[in-house]
């Protein structure tokens, strides 16, 4: 693939000789050019330089402009304050790059790779068995995905981890009480069903754990003899006992089929191969121990296995460790995490371990990580970041929760969020002549859409308000703006007849087509910086201020008019154009859907 050379860059380096050029001595002299709304472009490298030179920077810049050559690249350049250089570039070289862009044979829009691609492994989508996804499982999901999509398409090299809560002492007290209740779950999961039988959805699987689940606690908290026997399964499972163990995979294969069907509603691919739970790293654990032991990162302290930390203190100024092994036997998360890491590192050969994670949930990853480090399996190299996310809140400002006080479930979110979109995909149907079926494809696609956007357009570690009212709204910086601007555009190539999307760089800009163009500009670069810093909320800001260039244009610049001449027509089609593509490809990498009618 031949990626496109960005205006940015092209005037970065002709800027730049002409500042070598122009300094008493050869140095290392970068412009620092960046976008202005004085000019295209401004370059304040000038004054830091001029005072390592010991010379005037007003003299430098002037000096600097003399060497530029313009005309083909660069329009005026002029000095500006006390050193400042104002560049505006031709007309002919923002269509011939953004043409250039347009007719990329892969179909990239030009947007170049990875320099030094490597590997990484993200884990995101943690939901636990036998219990129903809520609405704090939304933002790992919508965030790992979105992440993901994007470090892929710049050529990242991206291994998906679900790292599912799938082990532990729950599961000795489901599986005793079924053992002793084996008509508790009298239907069939969908693993069990044969051809022709009645396949169980998602939701009745779930159903049928949750009923399963309060009824164990309930007599778990209330007979202690059960609750030895509960425990006692716990080693059963440890152990491997085929029974045991046999039970366990029921209760996974349930929670699973509820998995799938949440996520698919998401308009999220989690595959099966990419689920591996708490229970995928038991037999590294022992291991795990003895590692760091022998490596005197852990130590034991009153009967546990502990690493300790100067600056990681209770309230009492006492140390708080991290428990890797606690004294009864049992393995903390410490452990799971830390063999997690083993794995990820010598046999995935990862370079970048990214963690999507809860931000309350810092202080363990810090710990862990810190203990990867001593340990020797994190390093320069090898790194690992935890992406820390915030808080869904209610319009109240509050965590988000039911009129009743309970926890939101994440199917119940989607549904409503649903129901809102249809009623306005509805409302506007008439006018482009939907049919049912594509006012209800239409309306998941926006509800699921207008979701998806509020979380991402937001920066993942600050807490955001949940306010479907304002999400599927047609104002605004939502979704459902991007989504009527692709399709608007869509409908004017549709009525564009025998016009075609064509270039034509011999044209005169407007200042609306200006600023559009040099915004569609950015989009490589954007997306190298967004993949670099994990900045999803980033790429949803460019596309809301994209389509605002979009709508400005709309106004100044009408596309279709038997008043305009033919290559005025085919250059404005061709405007719009890129602009859908680049919204349909961005807004694809967020993991939202762009109907072309709407």
């Amino acid at each position: 693939m031949a990626s496109v050379t960005s205006l940015t860059a092209h005037v970065h380096q002709r800027l730049t000789a002409a500042l070598t050029a122009a300094l008493p001595e050869p140095t290392a002299a970068d412009p620092l050019l960046r976008r202005s709304d004085r000019a295209d472009f401004q370059a304040n490298g000038i004054l830091a330089l001029a005072k390592k030179a010991k010379a005037n920077p007003r003299d430098l810049a002037t000096r600097v402009v003399d060497q530029v050559v313009k005309g083909d690249l660069i329009e005026d350049i002029e000095v500006s304050g006390p050193g400042f250089l104002n560049i505006t570039v031709t007309d002919r070289a923002i269509t011939e790059t953004l043409a250039a862009r347009a007719t990329d044979p892969a179909e990239r829009l030009g947007v170049p790779l990875l320099d030094h691609p490597g590997t990484t492994v993200i884990d995101y989508a943690q939901p636990n068995v036998a219990k129903e996804m809520h609405v704090g499982h939304l933002r790992s999901a919508v965030i790992g995905d979105a992440v993901t999509q994007i470090l892929e398409f710049v050529g990242e090299s991206v291994v998906r981890r679900h790292h599912i809560g799938d082990w532990g002492t729950q599961f000795g007290m489901l599986i005793q009480y079924l053992d002793e209740h084996p008509h508790e779950l009298d239907r069939r999961s969908a693993a069990e069903d044969t051809e022709g039988g009645t396949t169980e959805t998602g939701e009745e699987a779930m159903s049928n754990l949750n009923r399963l689940y309060k009824a164990a606690r309930t007599h778990f908290d209330s007979d202690e003899e059960f609750k030895t026997r509960a425990r006692r399964r716990v080693v059963d499972l440890q152990a491997g006992d085929p029974a045991t163990l046999a039970t366990w995979q029921r209760f996974v294969d349930e929670s699973k089929v509820y998995f799938f069907s949440v996520f698919e509603k998401l308009d999220m691919e989690i595959r099966d191969a990419d689920i591996v739970g708490e229970s995928g790293y038991n037999d590294m654990l022992d291991e795990t121990c003895r590692l760091l032991e022998e490596a005197g990162v852990a130590q034991w302290s009153e009967g546990a296995l502990c690493v300790f930390f100067d600056d990681v203190k209770g309230p009492d100024g006492n140390p708080v460790p991290l428990i890797v092994k606690k004294s009864d036997g049992g393995y903390g998360y410490a452990a799971t995490d830390l063999s997690a890491i083993r794995n990820r590192v010598f046999d995935l050969k990862a370079d970048t371990l990214l963690y999507v994670v809860d931000a309350r949930q810092s202080l363990h990853f810090k710990m862990v990580f810190e203990t990867a480090r001593r340990a020797g399996w994190l390093n320069e190299e090898t790194k690992a970041q935890q992406l820390a996310f915030g808080t869904v809140l209610g319009k109240d400002g509050k965590p988000f929760k039911t009129r009743e006080g309970e926890t939101v479930r994440l199917v119940d979110l989607l549904d409503e969020a649903i129901d809102r979109a249809t009623t306005v995909v509805r409302e506007k149907a008439g006018k482009v002549g939907l049919t049912e079926e594509e006012i209800v494809g239409n309306g998941r696609f926006v509800g699921v859409g207008a979701v998806k956007y509020a979380d991402l357009s937001t920066s993942a570690v600050r807490d955001y308000k949940f306010d479907l009212d304002q999400m599927v709204s047609l104002n605004g910086d939502t979704s459902v703006y991007l989504q009527y601007a692709y399709a608007r555009i869509q409908s004017i190539l549709r009525k564009a007849g025998e016009a075609r999307p064509l270039a034509h760089p011999e044209l005169a800009l407007a200042p609306a087509e200006r600023a559009l163009g040099l915004h569609l500009d950015q989009f490589g670069e954007l997306l190298l910086d967004v993949a670099a810093g994990y900045e999803p909320h980033k790429l949803a800001s460019y596309l809301y201020q994209l389509a605002s260039h979009l709508t400005t244009f709309y106004d100044q610049c009408q596309v279709l008019s038997d008043a305009n001449p033919k290559e005025v027509v085919e250059n404005r089609l061709f405007l719009v154009d890129l602009t859908a593509r680049t919204l349909h490809q961005g807004m694809a990498l967020l993991g939202i859907r762009t109907p072309d009618r709407l």
